[in-house]
């Protein structure tokens, strides 16, 4: 039954398809909250922006087409945890499941990124930069959703630059 509702992990997973410019916006998908992120207009910088609290779909379909509109995004990223070994665990069927409820209601194409270390990053690089450990875990869950972003756009660039390489 699980298997029936996950779809193809190319249409999700396809960089080429994301735009080169213009904003897109990050998520961080964790049971209990949602960090978010946003890059710049060029791609170049990240940063993290808020986390969400997840209650029911409507209201964090309404928040994020918020946060969409705010920052003009042209594209939404979705954090994909894989187990530490490649496999898939069942928050990633849930991730893929979003994914595919966020396609359905945005206007915006929506991508899926390897998050397998982003949290645990996170937290060192809040740890490294003296946060104290209450205001890590606010900031935990965006943190993660900027370096999911990062990742996705140096996954990208460097596959378009390969392209381009292989090409000349």
């Amino acid at each position: 039954m699980q298997e029936q509702e996950t779809i193809n992990n190319s249409e999700f997973t396809n960089v080429f398809r994301a735009p080169q410019t213009g904003r897109l916006l990050a998520l961080d998908l964790g049971t209990k909250r949602i960090g978010v992120a946003v890059s710049d207009e060029l791609q170049f910088t990240v940063r993290p922006v808020c986390v969400i609290e997840r209650k029911a779909w409507k209201k964090v379909l309404k928040q994020i087409i918020a946060l969409i509109e705010e920052f003009d995004a042209v594209g939404l990223v979705l954090g994909l945890p894989y187990n530490f070994d490649g496999s898939e665990s069942e928050m990633s069927a849930e991730a893929r499941r979003l994914a595919r409820n966020f396609s359905l209601s945005l206007t915006i194409p929506v991508f899926l990124q390897d998050e397998r270390v982003s949290s645990y990053a996170a937290k060192g690089f809040l740890w490294k930069s003296g946060v104290s450990e209450k205001e890590a875990r606010k900031r935990v869950d965006s943190e993660a959703a900027a370096i999911i972003l990062s990742d996705f756009i140096t996954l990208r660039n460097q596959l378009l630059e390969k392209e381009k390489f292989n090409s000349d």
